[in-house]
């Protein structure tokens, strides 16, 4: 198993999409890319901790490539815009690829690349790339929450 982290606004449905790709074998939400040890989810959303709301996923690379990942992250959300997705606004929702080996970062820097040259979105494309660094799981009643709440089947 291999593990990926984005960020990409709300973890909540960033979750719920990583949990449709083939391959891709759990997720966990959490923190990740700011200074304070085991944050909450109120001192995230309050912009107190430097931390964006992430995805952590494990998966199979024998079943799904990183760089499909990485598609999939791009895919998903608006990565032209600084610190907003749609009606949340606020650093902890960036779009970052936290990348665990010099591989990694060498795929996604490519997918962003390859995007670019593609005009595949209008405006440039500010998705930040840097090392993972210490993880902090968000709480138990944000994990899986579209799904405990049933919202899924509404196309969510």
């Amino acid at each position: 198993m291999a593990i990926a982290t984005f960020a990409a606004g709300c973890f909540w449905g960033v979750e719920a999409r990583f949990r449709t790709v083939p391959g891709v074998m759990d997720t966990e939400v959490g923190y990740t890319g700011g200074t304070k040890e085991e944050p909450t989810y109120r001192q995230v959303c309050r912009s107190k901790t430097g931390h964006a709301e992430a995805v952590k996923v494990e998966f199979d690379p024998d079943a799904v490539s990183y760089e499909r990942l990485v598609e999939t992250f791009f895919a998903l959300h608006d990565p032209t815009t600084k610190d907003r997705q749609g009606p949340d606004i606020g650093s902890q929702y960036r779009s970052v690829i936290f990348f665990h080996s010099p591989e990694q970062e060498a795929a996604a820097r490519a997918v962003k690349d390859r995007l670019e040259a593609s005009d595949a979105f209008r405006r440039p494309i500010v998705t930040e790339i840097v090392p993972a660094g210490p993880w902090w799981p968000a709480e138990d009643y944000h994990q899986r929450y579209l799904e405990r709440q049933g919202l899924l089947s509404c196309g969510l």
